[in-house]
């Protein structure tokens, strides 16, 4: 376990000791005040009984955000290894293969999370200045939240998986973002089934990011996207682990 810690501490780092993890916050930091700013016009010329995450979430610079952190993000994890060529060493050292997948999952998603926080603060800024309490509710807040945490780990695992695929760091932000954009336009034909009836409505209804995401927005937690996300999770990092482990399989 101090091998995992150490290696979370050091992909964690990469991340602050380099220009794109400051990119990323600063232009996460921009996206988000600039909705919230048009957020506050749009509730000043007509007020909403919606919770303010619900407005937030339904704009499109969550999403834009989403998408394309996630890649950003991960492109480095071991691609960046890989053309260095640190990444043999790191493989050389005493720890498993999937400490190492693991330890490179659990950084990105901390730097994630970190990456959220601001959003918090904007919230209760709102809340304040409203002088309406249930614009913003901790419970609202805290299943908006969780959902975005699950999206994210759904995204990162996605992102890894590319990243693990390639040498170029372009080439794994590529493949991660058209992987992203593929799941999100999976939503959309989610909502053509959303009337119908069957085991097609049904199998689309699982996978509808958009429609998981405001019932996540208005306080909802359902099961069913619970285990989606983690499921999904999983399967990427899955993924991830037999491309680490293939290094084994080459002559």
């Amino acid at each position: 376990m101090p091998a995992f810690f150490t290696l979370v501490r050091r992909e964690l780092g990469s991340h602050f000791f380099s220009w794109t993890g400051y990119v990323v916050i600063a232009s996460v930091l921009f996206l988000m005040g600039y909705s919230f700013h048009n957020l506050l016009l749009a509730l000043n010329a007509s007020p909403t009984d919606r919770p303010a995450t619900e407005v937030f979430y339904s704009t499109m610079y969550f999403w834009l955000i989403l998408l394309v952190a996630a890649p950003v993000i991960t492109m480095r994890s071991f691609a960046l290894e890989k053309y260095s060529g640190t990444f043999e060493t790191l493989m050389t050292t005493p720890v498993s293969d999937l400490e190492v997948v693991m330890a490179k999952f659990v950084g990105a998603m901390i730097f994630y999370v970190l990456m959220w926080l601001p959003m918090i603060a904007s919230l209760f800024i709102i809340r304040h200045f409203s002088h309406e309490p249930t614009i913003v509710d901790p419970a609202t807040l805290s299943s908006t939240f969780a959902g975005i945490l699950l999206l994210g780990s759904m995204y990162l695992a996605l992102g890894c998986f590319a990243s693990a695929l390639t040498r170029s760091q372009i080439i794994a932000a590529v493949l991660s973002f058209v992987g992203g954009i593929a799941l999100f336009l999976l939503s959309f034909v989610s909502m053509t089934f959303g009337a119908k009836v069957g085991w097609k409505a049904q199998l689309f209804s699982y996978v509808g990011l958009i429609e998981h995401m405001q019932d996540f927005a208005r306080g909802v937690i359902d099961t069913r996207p619970l285990v989606f996300y983690i499921t999904a999770t999983f399967f990427f990092l899955f993924l991830t682990l037999r491309v680490v482990e293939s290094r084994r399989w080459k002559p």
